[in-house]
């Protein structure tokens, strides 16, 4: 069991600096790409989430943090599409004023 949990801190550290340092290095022009693919992935945390929530032996410890990620990755996805729809608005032409 130690072994698992060790491994588990490991594999999620590494994917947190990975994570952080490829975000990190991504260009503004490609910041609504970005938030249309974490969108995706947030929504297939949702997905999961939900699929636990639904189990029938699940324990009530993984319930809660299935319901804990079904919250947050709503969220998550809900404020991503609100962002890239302001983002793409900037890019649009303004028209023109009449007098």
């Amino acid at each position: 069991m130690k072994l698992d949990l060790m491994t588990g801190l490991y594999v999620f550290m590494l994917a947190a600096f990975i994570g952080f340092e490829v975000i990190r290095r991504v260009s503004p022009l490609l910041h609504t790409p970005l938030m249309s693919l974490t969108n995706a992935i947030s929504a297939i945390a949702v997905v999961g989430a939900v699929l636990i929530l639904g189990a029938k032996g699940a324990p009530p410890l993984s319930r809660a943090l299935g319901f804990v990620a079904v919250t947050a990755s709503t969220i998550n996805v809900v404020s991503g599409f609100l962002i890239t729809d302001r983002m793409l608005k900037m890019f649009k032409k303004r028209e023109a004023q009449k007098p």
